[in-house]
């Protein structure tokens, strides 16, 4: 019989609700994974074991008495430590917020734990959720599960090798440029960052988050299947009245035909050879599957649009940011501001920060006006293969450039899909899709036409 950890989302629900494997056996081979592989890659930091036990003794409980259960029903799940769960600290990665004990959940914990989710614990971040690896002064450092030399990514970091490493089934991320597709993409999983509006959002543990990160900031789900990241957007988009962006948009639209358009190098973006070997394979994949794809030269404005949604991250001035990091003491995160900052020439204002809002509008236009016509891009996640572990201290101008569309279509608030496809070496590669706005739908159908042409195996071991 296959080990309880190994099974996907999916797979485990359906056992509960038939009663083949009770909740209580699963939240148990999940914390006994965590601990075997856990200390190796450290990317779950905070949990309590007798609360997950008792979590799922009270779906078991349901499950007894015929109660309907919800479609996460005893699946163990991991929550990043940068959005509130009762009674834990939401740390971001920082000293800062080490006592930043939250006094409910954030929207996306309670449609979790309503879907019927066993909370498993809390995963690594870097320090303000501000680079594309995971390390900071108050969790440490997240190993990569395939490969320790390499970046887990980030900010997801800690939810990406959990999932990858068999820590529970299904892991909770958030993404403002990347942070969700990029760590699937290193680790070997997948990672849908959902359409603005859909997944609630709101930390009472905090103050507001300025208009940029508002508009461009949100939380999705990083599995090793298609289907569990259907299960889990389901599960993390219900309504919630705390969120004035959340929008009551249907999970499934009518058919249309099946299209997509091809685009190797946007920008101009030089890719690796391994990249451009996925893109090529993808486009295979779906024109198998009797896709029509096309192949475009580029997409609008990507360059531009990452430095409006860099603009729109930072805010009016650099200085809280510097005076943050300097305080907290984490070099990575001294490092990323400082990167941006040269990145945007040091040009930043509350005049150029409305320019960009303005800007924005028109860019998004451009783009749902050629999602018109081509409902699905094939884009790369990132330029290179996943980076060697801290590459951005020493390098960031390179780490900035590959990310290029991780960043840029951020801006848009449009769904974006990371599907990872391959393994070179001990290392993974995949590939973006991009639909209009909720149409995660058509992500999710193409991206099952790609995840049956052969992924990397998962879960695995710590490869060290």
């Amino acid at each position: 019989m296959t080990e309880i950890w190994r099974l996907s989302a999916t797979e485990l629900a359906q056992n509960i609700r038939n009663r083949k494997i009770s909740a209580r056996e699963a939240a148990q081979a999940a914390l006994s994974r965590l601990e075997a592989v856990n200390p190796a890659i450290n990317a779950v930091v905070d949990y309590r074991a007798e609360d997950v036990l008792a979590q799922a003794d009270a779906v078991d409980l349901s499950v007894t008495r015929g109660e309907e259960l919800g479609p996460l029903a005893g699946v163990p799940v991991t929550v990043k430590v940068n959005v509130d769960q009762e009674g834990l600290a939401t740390t971001n990665g920082t000293r800062l917020q080490a006592e930043n004990i939250a006094a409910a959940d954030s929207p996306v914990v309670t449609n979790l734990r309503r879907a019927g989710a066993v909370i498993l614990g809390r995963t690594n971040t870097p320090a303000f959720s501000l680079r594309w690896f995971t390390d900071n002064q108050i969790h440490g450092a997240t190993k990569n599960p395939r490969d320790p030399s390499r970046t887990p990514g980030g900010s997801s970091g800690g939810a990406a090798a959990s999932v990858a490493a068999g820590i529970g089934h299904l892991a909770h991320g958030t993404d403002i440029a990347g942070s969700i597709r990029y760590p699937a993409y290193a680790c070997g999983v997948h990672g849908l960052r959902p359409s603005l509006g859909r997944v609630a959002a709101y930390n009472a543990s905090g103050p507001e988050r300025p208009i940029g990160p508002q508009l461009t900031g949100v939380s999705g789900p990083i599995g090793r299947t298609i289907a569990d990241l259907r299960l889990g957007l389901a599960a993390m988009s219900g309504f919630d009245p705390r969120d004035p962006w959340w929008v009551p948009a249907p999970l499934e639209f009518p058919d249309q035909p099946r299209r997509a358009a091809l685009v190797r190098r946007p920008g101009g973006l030089e890719i690796v050879p391994e990249v451009e070997e996925a893109l090529v394979d993808a486009a295979a994949r779906l024109r198998d599957a009797d896709w029509e794809v096309v192949e475009l030269d580029d997409i609008p404005a990507i360059e531009e649009a990452a430095e409006l949604q860099a603009r729109l991250w930072i805010g009016e001035s650099f200085a809280p940011w510097e005076a943050m990091a300097a305080q907290d003491g984490d070099p990575g995160a001294i490092g990323t501001i400082a990167g941006l900052k040269a990145f945007l020439n040091g040009r930043v204002s509350a005049e150029l920060y409305a320019q960009a809002l303005v800007r924005r509008a028109t860019i998004i236009r451009d783009y749902q006006l050629l999602l018109h016509k081509h409902p699905v891009l094939l884009l790369p996640v990132s330029a290179e293969l996943p980076f060697p572990d801290h590459l951005d201290r020493t390098d960031f101008p390179r780490v900035w450039r590959a990310q290029l569309t991780q960043v840029g279509l951020a801006l848009t608030g449009l769904p974006a899909l990371a599907v990872s496809t391959a393994q070179v070496g001990r290392t993974t590669t995949g590939v973006q899709l991009l639909a209009g706005r909720f149409r995660e739908d058509l992500l999710l159908a193409a991206g099952a036409v790609l995840e049956a042409g052969g992924t990397p195996p998962s879960p695995v071991d710590p490869a060290f």
